[in-house]
């Protein structure tokens, strides 16, 4: 359970920072479908550095 509310409130968090940090208008419909966009380029570039971090982990020797 704490799992899943970690995650909505990463999630929350990430959906305010791209709405403050490029002063969308989520009431216009125009600003909103360009919120969409610039969220869901977020969400999908933290699948591609978690890939990018994940195959630097395996690729690291951890033998002593």
């Amino acid at each position: 359970m704490k799992v899943v509310i970690f995650l909505v409130v990463f999630l929350l968090a990430g959906a305010f920072m791209v709405i403050s940090n490029n002063n969308f208008h989520i009431g216009n419909s125009a600003e909103f479908n360009s919120f969409m966009k610039s969220y869901y380029g977020w969400f999908f570039k933290i699948f591609e550095n978690t890939k990018t971090v994940t195959g630097a982990v395996i690729n690291m020797n951890w033998l002593p």
